[in-house]
């Protein structure tokens, strides 16, 4: 993936779709109840994940630079079915088409920046159609969507604790429709409960966030801190969306660059965008944290003059990032393991 690759029509349309994506056409939906459910996914098997720290696809194995340190990663895809024409509310597991963008896209471009943090494990879940959540559909159809893909989530995460973590820390690490199911997971099982003594960070972008959505699990403000999530929606700057009001005015926004109360960063401090290519460009962009959003400059990366226009960055919050985010996993990491270290040895002085 990191070869040269010539220029095409195909990827420069693939770009686009990384910095934004297009809304629903008027057409006629289906209700929720009118459809059978996909089959339930069993998750004690293997093919109900997408990758298992036993089952790396090679693009990922392409960015395991050193071995993953003693942590899990438990990642959580955004949303990937958004065709207007497809009138199913949720996405049987066993979708060959939905399994590719999980790899080649989620996978690829997202859970690839933790590789180094930890094992990593992604469920496949019977995810919610985009139009669950947008009206008239997300008070009924697209709630009951939702509910069922996080029900999937729900059960990948308790088999993963009973089969596969064996008491390791956890990172979870989610984006767009992954981060409303990852707010449900914490609340279900870290929020205030034993569990969370084993969270080292929650990666939650892509989803407005009120800072206190969490009664034990804070917005985090240094590149150390462990124990709270961050989280931040990419936007050009200068501008507000019509629906700021409504989802981002007010909400929590992490600086994914210096992962502290820094309001704004130049390009050197910028450590590398990955690029549809499979190439890093550094110092690519400029940040700037307002209230509810991170607004950013236009990447410099090839071709960069189709995306002039384009506004909403909200399919790159990670890929944008994606260096930044993997040094930030490791250094978290190895903070926890070290206080976890430091306070066994008080305990056993004491």
């Amino acid at each position: 993936m990191a070869s040269k690759i010539r220029f095409s029509w195909s990827r420069i349309f693939f770009l686009i779709a990384l910095l934004g994506l297009g809304s629903c056409k008027t057409i006629t939906i289906p209700s929720y109840n009118a459809q059978k459910p996909p089959p339930k996914p069993d998750y004690t098997k293997e093919r109900s994940w997408a990758v298992l720290p036993t089952t790396y696809p090679e693009n990922l194995k392409h960015w395991q630079t050193v071995d993953s340190l003693f942590a899990d990663v438990f990642y959580i895809y955004p949303t990937l079915n958004v065709e207007s024409e497809d009138l199913r509310w949720n996405i049987p597991v066993t979708d060959v088409k939905q399994h590719d963008k999980i790899i080649n896209k989620a996978v690829y471009f997202q859970a690839s920046a933790f590789i180094n943090a930890g094992e990593l494990y992604v469920p496949i879940y019977r995810q919610a159609h985009l139009r669950a959540y947008f009206s008239p559909y997300n008070k009924n159809e697209g709630k009951k969507a939702l509910d069922l893909a996080y029900s999937d989530v729900k059960d990948a995460f308790e088999v993963y604790l009973k089969k596969y973590n064996n008491g390791k820390p956890i990172i979870i690490a989610a984006h767009s429709q992954g981060t409303t199911h990852a707010i449900r997971l914490l609340k279900d099982f870290f929020d205030g409960k034993p569990l969370q003594n084993k969270l080292v960070i929650a990666y939650l972008p892509g989803i407005g966030i009120k800072k206190e959505v969490f009664k034990h699990i804070p917005l985090l403000t240094s590149p150390t801190q462990t124990g709270g999530f961050v989280t931040w929606n990419t936007y050009k700057k200068n501008y507000y969306p019509k629906s700021y009001d409504l989802w981002f005015k007010g909400k929590a926004v992490t600086n994914p660059i210096t992962w502290d109360n820094t309001l704004e960063t130049n390009r050197d401090a910028h450590k590398g965008f990955l690029f549809t290519n499979g190439k890093l460009y550094k110092h690519a962009l400029k940040v700037y944290v307002k209230d509810g959003l991170l607004w950013t400059t236009l990447p410099r990366f090839p071709y960069r003059i189709f995306a002039l226009r384009k506004k909403r960055y909200h399919t790159g919050d990670i890929n944008l990032f994606w260096e930044d985010i993997r040094e930030n996993a490791v250094l978290r990491v190895q903070s926890y393991l070290e206080k976890n270290e430091q306070n066994k040895n008080n305990r056993h002085k004491s």
